[in-house]
């Protein structure tokens, strides 16, 4: 049976009505989250006994781009099409049923994964929308490329410059490029350098000529552990993201 359709029978419940649920999880500013991504993580329980109903990924491809990135959506239009990834289950209730919905995405990118949660009245035999219930997963997927974890670089001259570049997509893996739909001039990608928990320098990292890189270097003047994160920011539409890792300055 398909990750993305469930089928869940209460068994000899008298008078159950078959109530199809879908759900949707959308990138913030952004598309679908889909099959190309890892798909999203979707469980839908009984509010009040905590009982699983339903759980699975959502599958599909990440959406029409002019349905989903219209400058104006018509109230009531809809934004999907039969090829939108969606996580689709068939329950059978014989009574209204409060449902707490999670859904955790993406689910490739371990790192950025981010939950999203919601409630609502399931009534037997009504679908939720044209859409099926879609919810919103927030932020960009960075990914630290360099410098490699647990990697040491040595001190030369009483410095050491250390590389670092980072991939960031948006939460459904579309890329970012210079005046492209998702701009990267509109984005603010940088490292913070950490030492002892004391942030002790900020760097810009800009665009790398390829896809969703962005590179840059730091700086540092002893040796020692240095906690290095990588940060993506959107301040119009208030996405953020962040990747860390640890690496070792030596003598």
């Amino acid at each position: 049976m398909s990750l993305a359709l469930a089928i869940v029978f209460a068994g000899g419940a008298a008078g159950a009505v078959e109530t199809t649920v879908v759900v949707r999880a959308k990138a913030k500013d952004a598309m679908f989250i889909g099959t190309s991504f890892g798909g999203a993580r979707v469980v839908v329980r009984n509010a009040e006994t905590g009982e699983i109903l339903a759980q699975g990924l959502t599958e599909g491809g990440t959406g029409a781009q002019d349905l989903v990135m219209a400058e104006t959506i018509r109230r009531g239009a809809t934004v999907t099409d039969a090829r939108t990834a969606r996580f689709k289950a068939v329950l059978n209730l014989n009574e209204p049923t409060l449902a707490t919905i999670d859904v955790v995405a993406p689910r490739s990118q371990g790192q950025a994964m981010i939950r999203a949660s919601t409630q609502v009245w399931l009534i037997p035999g009504k679908e939720l929308g044209v859409d099926g219930l879609i919810l919103e997963i927030p932020g960009f997927a960075v990914d630290l490329l360099e410098p490699r974890a647990a990697g040491k670089i040595g001190l030369s001259d009483g410095k050491a410059t250390i590389p670092v570049s980072a991939n960031v997509v948006m939460m459904c893996g579309c890329p970012v490029t210079p005046g492209g739909l998702w701009d990267a001039a509109r984005y603010e990608v940088g490292a913070m350098i950490f030492r002892n928990g004391d942030v002790i320098g900020t760097v810009p990292l800009t665009y790398a000529g390829e896809p969703s890189k962005f590179a840059g270097s730091v700086e540092v003047h002893s040796s020692g552990t240095y906690d290095l994160r990588v940060y993506a920011y959107d301040p119009r539409a208030g996405n953020t993201g962040v990747d860390r890792t640890v690496i070792r300055v030596v003598e």
